[in-house]
């Protein structure tokens, strides 16, 4: 064979995946239709939530404790911050009236109770404990939030990046701008003591690998075809900047990254991101997000444009008296006169995709057609977290059969 692993897609896991496994000694070649990093998928807007509790389930927890890990290992090898501590706040009325957010519902109960089982350090805070404690904040007084204080936010461009020039460094062969179209079972190579593997076809020609991962995001569905098709959905998701009156209440040192859920309806949720060390040129802003699930589109239908009508009803439907009300009483390091809250027209916006499965789970399946070939999901809209280590299980599992990780959980479709 001339490769041992073929990587399809080189975003968040992909590029996870190509590093571990050519730092292991594979023989990797990388795949992309485009240059990752890039705006084209789901692993761009400069910041991204990282959290231990995890209210999607319990078990999720091992990879984002070892993300953590890796994130840190990977900074010391790369030379770049790529993971900021800020703290994680989740917040909203607990019980029926919760929105659902991934598919759970209660995520304010669900995050405490992963916190409580996995030893987890965090801190349940009232209503009016939040207000105190991050004055930025302003929820209703029969809110409440679980703080998680090892939590933050990742950088995802430089982690690609990142783990992209230590998979070169390691001897990986990538090729941008290549774009995958078909993927087969591949014959007997090189005689008959070789293993049939899987063959990947592009405009450039064919390639060929004992095995291969298909990684590729939105383009996934399309490309694995089958009951993955039928089970994963490509959802257009939207992304927005506002400017602080006071930038001190919204640094990184000052307001966590929160997730925020005020009403009973899918969505009546949203999450936030404070001003980060790694914000564009420009002015430092507030990074706010919602996830919907109604409308599905494919990666090459992708509206792009994100309308101000759009931004503005993100601003008045959850910032409006959430993060721009005002605080009773003196805050330190608050102006008199001025709001704590965000000016409502963005400065900045972005559209990215969800490719999502049908309970909003991973998906980590051998193809059924394609013997040596698996099949790894955009993550639901919440993966990026665990990136680093579901590349890594990846590469132990595929080279040795073996992985310290469980996959298992995401091993079939529902």
């Amino acid at each position: 064979m001339t490769h041992d692993l073929i990587v399809i897609g080189l975003g968040a896991v992909g590029s996870a995946l190509a590093w571990q496994a050519a730092r292991r000694g594979a023989r990797v070649l990388g795949l992309d239709r485009f240059h990752p990093p890039h705006m084209h998928g789901s692993h761009h807007g400069h910041t991204r939530i990282t959290r231990v509790a995890v209210g999607e389930g319990a078990e999720y927890v091992p990879f984002a404790r070892r993300s953590h890990e890796i994130w840190r290992e990977l900074e010391a090898a790369s030379g770049q911050r790529l993971m900021q501590t800020t703290g994680a706040l989740v917040l909203g009325r607990r019980g029926s009236a919760s929105a659902l957010v991934h598919g759970q519902a209660d995520f304010v109960a669900a995050t405490l109770a992963v916190a409580r089982a996995h030893g987890i350090i965090h801190e349940e805070l009232s209503a009016a404990e939040i207000r105190h404690r991050f004055p930025a904040f302003t929820p209703q007084d029969d809110e409440s939030g679980c703080f998680e204080p090892g939590a933050g936010m990742l950088f995802p461009e430089r982690c690609i990046a990142s783990q992209l020039a230590l998979a070169q460094a390691a001897g990986a062969e990538l090729r941008f701008g290549e774009a995958v179209l078909s993927i087969a079972a591949d014959g007997v190579i090189g005689g008959a003591s070789e293993h049939a593997g899987v063959e990947v076809h592009t405009a450039a020609g064919t390639h060929h690998a004992a095995q291969a991962v298909l990684c590729a995001g939105a383009w996934t569905p399309a490309l694995a075809g089958g009951g993955f098709a039928q089970q994963l959905s490509v959802r257009r998701q939207t992304l927005h900047w506002f400017v602080p009156a006071q930038p001190a209440l919204y640094a990184a040192d000052r307001c966590p990254v929160f997730i925020w859920l005020h009403g009973a309806d899918e969505a009546d949720a949203f999450y936030g991101l404070p001003i980060s060390s790694h914000d564009n040129d420009g002015p430092a802003a507030v990074k706010l997000g919602t996830a919907q699930y109604a409308t599905t589109t494919t990666p090459d239908a992708l509206q792009r444009e994100v309308t101000a009508a759009e931004s503005q009803d993100v601003f008045q439907r959850h910032a409006a008296g959430r993060l721009n009300g005002l605080v009773n009483g003196l805050v330190s390091g608050l102006t008199p006169g001025l709001a704590p809250g965000l000016a409502n027209k963005a400065v900045h916006t972005a559209a990215c995709l969800y490719t999502v499965q049908a309970q909003a789970r991973f998906v980590v399946a051998p193809h059924p057609a394609v013997p040596g070939l698996r099949v790894v999901s955009a993550c639901s809209g919440h993966g990026f977290k665990h990136s680093a280590a579901l590349g890594e299980a990846l590469a132990e599992q595929m080279l040795t059969g073996r992985s310290a990780l469980d996959l298992g959980a995401f091993a079939a479709l529902a």
